[in-house]
This record gives C-alpha cells, structure tokens and sequence, in this order.
C-alpha cells in the first residue's frame, strides 16, 4: 500500500490517501471526481425535473411511469443537459482570489483548518491564507478592520455584530455552523467532591467570550440549579489557550471551553470532565464561519467559493471513519498545539474523564453545517436575558437575515450533503422545550434572569 503524505505536516506519513478510504492518493482523487461529477449530475437533472414539472405528484407520477433513466434520456433530446451542467459548474469569475481567514486553534475550527492543505481551498480557484488567531476579541477586531476576509467566529458573535450589541451595528452573517456540541463544563481536581452545582457558590468561571455559546450554556445549566450567575459565582473571559494555565494556578475554579482545552485540563492532570455541553443540549451549535454582509454581496462569487470549500471540509469531517487522520493532522504547533491523543480523544468520542474512567461518546464532537435560524432565535433569548440586549427585537428577521440558512441548504445539495426541509425546529435545553415561534414567552419564562429595561 502506498503512503500519503500530510499535507498537514510533511513529516507525517499516511497509509493509502487523504481519507483513509482508498489504496493510493490517485484512487482518491479519483473517485472524489466521479462522485462530484455524480453529485452535479443528480443536481442539474433534480432542478430540471421540477422545472418542467413543478407539481410533486405530477412529477412523481411521470417517473413512476416511464423511469428515472428514461424520462432523462427522453428530456435530454430537446433539451441538453451537457450545456446546462456546464452553466452550473461554472458561476462565474471570482472577484478576489487571495484571501486571509482568520482561526482559533480549537477543534471546532477543524473545517477551516482541512479546507487549506487538503486542497478544498485551491480547487475553487481560492489562494487562502488561514491565519491562528490568539483570542476571539482579536478576530472580531480584524475581521471589523477589513483584515480577514472572513473567519471562525463563535456562533453568537455575528448577532452581536449585526444588532450592535456593545457596540456600533455592522450587518453580519454566518452562512455555515463549524461543529455543533464540543464544548464541556471542567472542574479543578481540588473539586472532585462537589459534583452538585449547588455547591458551587463563590466559584470562578472561565468562558472564552461573553457573546458565546459557552456563556450562555453555563449561565443556562448554573441557573436550572439554583445559582445565579451574576451574584453567587464570577464569569470571567479568557481565551481558550489560557484556560489550562489559569486552571493549574488556581486563578479559576472551572471554566465551560471548547475542546481540546477541556481534555488538555484532563491530560495535564489539573481537571476533570464534569459534564458535556452535549447533556445540556444535543446538537447545540457551537462555532462558525461568518463574514460581512458586504463580503457576501460585493464578492458573490469569491463567496460562494470560500462557502462551497468549507462545506465540503466539514462533509469530511463530519465522516467518523477520518476523525483519528485529521487528529493527527491537525494537533502540530502551527494549528491546535496538542499532543495528538488529546485531540483525538476529542474527534473520536473515547476519553479519559480525569475522573478513573474511559468514555464512549461518539457524538462527542459533530460537523454539521446547517444554519438553524431557531439558533439563532435562542441566541437572541439570552442574549436579552442576560441584560446584553434592550428592548424589543424582531427575532425571525434577524435570524434570516444573520443565519443564511438557503445559501447553506444550496452548496450542501451541490456537495452531496443532506439538506433540512425546513430552516426552523424545536429542541430542548435541559429537557425544557424551545419553540422558536415563541421567544418572548420562552425568555419570560425564567426565574432567574436579568433582562435590560
């Protein structure tokens, strides 16, 4: 079997190719071209059959009766279909083709990172610089100073950036979730008998941002236990490469993270796990790619490129059978600076706890790109309910017009990756159910809470 070289790290050697899945690297590229030719095949003959028959059942009906390869065939003589997959390949020249992304080095970036040496980037036509980035209020700062084209951004911050909370409004969007759960609650060793958030009263939390969604998680989970997060403990914001130090020196007594800084606390032996972001809420989303709205529209096509090469890099992250490869791909010092059995711990769902004990949880960490805008509607909740919004707000505009849910559901179909029917769901946070029709009543319906006047 021939080995593939990381692109990653040119001192890594992989056996076979890029995903593990094929003998040699030419098998693979390959076969990724057959199925992105299969997958705009199937593009191109969907939209022309609901084009000439827009009636599902009619359509249905017509298929049924003369099949699938048939009716393609028969429509293909009046109308070739070689001419109309040209047009979809080709959407136009890109407006900008060196661009700068900006990265925090955490596993939820995983995406981003892939996107540059796996190539996703190049075979767009994109020539991208991704650039590791020390803290989240950095990368707001440089993607507001025009520095980064576009970046990894925790899900909540490209809200904050559209409604101007804290600061002048500039409209944002976030066309693609980086990972949904990934996060954790850790504890200091020095805490491993007081289990009961109860108990935790006069702690010192860390989360890496106030607009984030280990903010809110961890105020969310504190005030179901009783404690208020504003009065009986401290939350503070310190960025993810800080935390472990601050942990070890006692400055913090826990902190609600991203990983891999969770499982490092645990590696290092100065934390363990107390509970998974993915207990609280399964499926919560957690970062994302974002940019300005006027990236979106004055480089419309350069936008869908940088889009289309990062739906196709969580599509293979999103594959478990690549989780061990991109680990070791992605832990060297110049992207997340973990030793590799941390980092793949993380991806592959098997853990050490810091508690004695081995965890299986597979979904421990997931990929999927969906921009619910009901994510963003219970963002919006508590954001307003922690005191970082005033006043009324109208919930579904902002979400449609931050969350760029059709963009997502549009390069997805084109990528070959299962596309949701709709844009809004319900789920449930600590088993109490969100219904995005219904904010103000969800928001209201909190005891503990501190909504600005």
């Amino acid at each position: 079997m021939s080995t593939f070289r990381n692109p990653f790290d040119p001192n890594v050697k992989l056996n076979g190719c890029s995903c593990g899945r094929h003998h040699s690297q030419a098998e693979h590229d390959h076969a990724e071209t057959l199925s992105e030719e299969a997958m705009l095949d199937r593009a191109v003959e969907g939209a022309v059959m609901r084009a000439l028959f827009p009636h599902d059942e009619t359509r249905r009906n017509f298929i049924r009766a003369v099949g699938a390869s048939t009716a393609m065939a028969a429509i293909s003589t009046f109308l070739p279909l070689g001419t109309v997959k040209d047009a979809f390949a080709s959407p136009g020249p890109l407006e900008k083709t060196r661009l700068k992304v900006g990265f925090i080095p955490i596993t939820c970036a995983t995406p981003i990172i892939m996107a540059h040496p796996l190539g996703y980037y190049s075979k767009q036509g994109l020539d991208v610089e991704v650039v590791k980035t020390a803290g989240w209020a950095v990368i707001r700062d440089k993607s507001l100073a025009k520095e980064y084209d576009a970046a990894h951004m925790l899900s909540p911050m490209p809200l904050a950036i559209s409604i101007g909370a804290g600061s002048n409004p500039i409209p944002w969007t976030m066309p693609a979730v980086e990972n949904i759960n990934g996060q954790a609650i850790t504890l200091s060793v020095k805490h491993k008998d007081k289990r009961d958030p109860k108990s935790w009263k006069g702690f010192k939390f860390a989360v890496p941002f106030d607009y984030s969604m280990h903010n809110y998680l961890l105020r969310y989970y504190l005030a179901e236990h009783g404690i208020d997060p504003d009065t009986d403990v401290q939350i503070r914001a310190v960025p993810p490469p800080e935390m472990v130090a601050n942990l070890r020196a006692g400055n913090i007594d826990g902190f609600l993270a991203p990983d891999p800084v969770n499982q490092r606390a645990v590696y290092d032996g100065v934390g363990f796990i107390h509970t998974l972001t993915r207990d609280i809420w399964e499926g919560h989303p957690c970062c994302a790619f974002a940019a300005s709205k006027e990236f979106v529209t004055t480089m419309p096509n350069t936008y869908k490129a940088l889009l289309r090469a990062i739906i196709s890099a969580t599509g293979t992250a999103s594959n478990p059978a690549n989780r061990k490869q991109i680990a070791e791909a992605i832990a060297p010092a110049n992207y997340l600076n973990q030793p590799v059995t941390v980092v793949e711990q993380v991806l592959t769902g098997t853990y050490a706890d810091g508690l004695g004990g081995v965890q299986k949880v597979p979904g421990r960490i997931g990929f999927e790109p969906f921009p619910w805008e009901s994510f963003a509607v219970w963002i919006l909740t508590q954001m307003k309910r922690w005191g970082q919004i005033k006043g009324d707000i109208d919930y579904q505009k902002i979400a449609r017009e931050v969350f760029l849910a059709t963009d997502a559901a549009a390069l997805m179909k084109e990528v070959g990756l299962p596309v949701p029917t709709t844009t809004t769901k319900k789920f449930s946070v600590m088993k109490k159910e969100f219904d995005p029709a219904k904010p103000e009543e969800y928001l209201n319906s909190f005891k503990i809470r501190k909504v600005a006047a």
